[in-house]
């Protein structure tokens, strides 16, 4: 399991007023400061850009890229905007990502097979609404995956989001239980080794004592690591689940263990 730092947000003020005024320096050092925490991927989520989305994207996606070799999830619904930063990308790039909504299929999905990239694909219905049970979630997997072969996809672009439920929802717990068995049956459903990511923030979504929330993501986060996800979303500077993240990578490899003495009270990675 790999971790996406998902920090870099431009609805926030200050890389709002940079993007404005193209002003390289907040995105640079933000993107230097996730990987310095242990970023394996950057989420490069635009929200909704104005008149000018083409130009802003790009100006994102080149900035980010001039200060790291990190992958980037290009994350936008605008397909306009989505073109700009896969021309401007230099290196490597993921769609940030398509569902069964027909826009998307229509207009996101086929830059995917333009330009050669991995794409992540939401298990919601085409009113981009989750299903409140696990068989329809499956059912929806299946459809997605077809759809993406029929566009031209090759199986290994496909990278699927079950999503995430925030705990608030009346039926938040028992959808995240799905969603650990939906990870884990997914591979034999599409009958090869599928890619999969979860948003974690989404989880503790809402009020709530800080640190329980803290310790609800790192638990949840190592049942996620059993079920066999792939990547992880996250806020790169909640440090105790990052190192969560580390353990979960140490305990399911196949390497000889060994205590790291440089490990600090669970804070570091081992």
């Amino acid at each position: 399991m790999k971790i996406i730092a998902d920090n870099l947000q431009i609805t926030r003020s200050n890389l709002a007023d940079a993007l404005f005024h193209r002003n390289p320096d907040p995105f640079q050092a933000l993107v230097q400061d996730m990987e310095a925490a242990g970023a394996e991927a950057i989420d490069l989520n635009t929200g909704p850009l104005g008149r000018n989305a083409a130009q802003e994207m790009a100006f994102c996606v080149d900035v980010v890229q001039s200060v790291s070799d990190l992958p980037i999830l290009i994350d936008t619904a605008n397909p306009v905007a989505m073109r700009a930063g896969l021309e401007a990308n230099r290196k490597v790039a993921v769609i940030n990502g398509v569902s069964l909504e027909p826009q998307k299929l229509a207009e996101i999905l086929p830059l995917a097979v333009q330009y050669d990239v991995d794409v992540i694909g939401y298990l919601l219905d085409g009113r981009s609404q989750m299903p409140s049970n696990q068989e329809d979630r499956m059912a929806i997997a299946l459809e997605l995956f077809q759809r993406c072969l029929s566009a031209g996809l090759r199986t290994e672009q496909l990278i699927i989001d079950p999503v995430v439920a925030p705990l608030i929802w009346q039926d938040g717990l028992r959808r995240n239980r799905d969603l650990l068995e939906i990870v884990r049956r997914l591979p034999e459903l599409l009958d090869f080794p599928v890619r999969t990511v979860a948003g974690l923030s989404n989880l503790t979504t809402g009020q709530g004592p800080r640190n329980l929330k803290r310790r609800i993501e790192q638990l949840y986060l190592s049942m996620l690591a059993a079920a066999g996800l792939s990547w992880v979303l996250l806020d790169i500077h909640h440090h105790d689940t990052v190192a969560s993240v580390r353990i979960c990578q140490m305990l399911l490899n196949d390497d000889i263990f060994a205590w790291n003495p440089t490990a600090n009270d669970g804070a570091s990675a081992p």
